[in-house]
């Protein structure tokens, strides 16, 4: 689950990491109201799970309150990459002096967890990556040994931040490990990390994506839940306990496993075709659960057809099969649907 930038922020907070004040709004009135509350001069930012927002027009400085109605009216109810701004963060402006990036996510291959620092921030991490890979420094961390100060101490230092502030950029890397490990991410990001000009190091920005798997976990996620998407095709699928991300294209798509439902995707794009989205439906492939997928694969006005890829390895196809006829009888498909089973009790599938 990505949360918003505010959202974000209000994450770290919980974890003591320092970000500029502010307040979340959903019309001028409210815009004005949180910019009151963290004082001018302020930065009006839209609220969208998409880069590109400020050469889109999505942040803008205001220094009066009439600034802030402007910019709060000009960016609520903007599209963003076909994303409608709905909310804007109004916060404090911060008087930047450097720009770092940091980072922690999961190194599965390697089995740790991975921590990306650079005296290069402010600019996609792609983009360093690519032109000048030498200024990111990587932190393998054992997940079962964590971070503690002093390996900070040592990693801001070959990183080369500025001398006079290693010392809080070393402390506030190991709350946002804390935030990471504790709190339960797959990402948390960090860009820009800045220092402002009498030397405060803090966050500028936030970037966070929530394991899915540890809700359980954090009754406090609810209120995440009504704005994590605004897809309509994703919160119907959300309802009905599917693993499903809307796409662009016209086919629909329904595959048992991660892997397995990623490869068809490449498939049909191989083909000449385009996919609707990405649905797992993991291995409890029943009349339940394929009437669920085949109502939400439905419900997408752009399908024109719908390609079910199933694996029986566990599973059993013929299961999986019946499931298919129960639901097809409990649903009215307009789409045609093409099959293809493969694994346990095929033939009989």
């Amino acid at each position: 689950m990505d949360l918003f930038e505010y959202q974000g922020k209000q994450y770290f907070a919980r974890f003591g990491i320092p970000v500029s004040p502010g307040g979340v709004a959903v019309t001028p009135d409210e815009a004005v109201a949180a910019a009151e509350a963290a004082g001018y001069p302020v930065v009006v930012k839209a609220q969208v799970k998409v880069g590109g927002r400020g050469k889109a027009g999505g942040i803008k400085l205001a220094g009066t309150s009439d600034e802030v109605r402007a910019a709060a009216t000009a960016i609520l109810g903007m599209a963003i990459k076909d994303h409608v701004v709905r909310r804007v963060w109004v916060e404090h402006a911060s008087d930047i002096a450097t720009e770092y990036y940091a980072s922690f996510t999961l190194d599965r291959p390697n089995k740790v967890h991975l921590g990306m620092l650079s005296a290069e921030g402010g600019v996609e991490i792609e983009e360093v990556a690519a032109t000048n890979p030498d200024a990111i420094t990587r932190l393998a961390i054992d997940p079962v040994r964590g971070l503690d100060l002093e390996t900070a101490r040592r990693w801001v230092a070959e990183a080369e931040l500025d001398a006079a502030v290693r010392e809080q950029a070393a402390s506030l890397l190991c709350d946002l490990y804390r935030c990471y490990v504790e709190g339960d991410c797959d990402l948390v990001e960090i860009n820009p990390l800045i220092v402002t000009t009498d030397g405060r190091v803090h966050a500028l920005d936030a970037k966070v994506t929530l394991d899915d798997n540890a809700r359980f976990r954090h009754p406090e996620w609810d209120e995440f839940a009504a704005t994590e998407t605004d897809d309509p095709r994703e919160q119907m699928a959300r309802e009905r306990g599917l693993t499903y991300i809307g796409l662009d294209g016209n086919v629909g798509i329904i595959a048992n496993g991660a892997g397995l439902a990623m490869s068809t995707l490449d498939v049909v794009s191989q083909a000449g075709g385009s996919a609707a989205n990405f649905l797992d439906i993991g291995g409890g492939a029943n009349a339940d659960v394929m009437a669920a997928a085949l109502e939400v694969i439905n419900a997408d006005e752009k399908v024109t057809s719908i390609f079910v890829n199933i694996f029986g390895g566990i599973t059993r196809v013929d299961d999986v099969a019946q499931g298919i006829l129960d639901a097809l009888a409990r649903v009215h498909i307009a789409s045609p649907i093409v099959l293809r089973l493969a694994g346990t009790n095929a033939e009989d599938g």
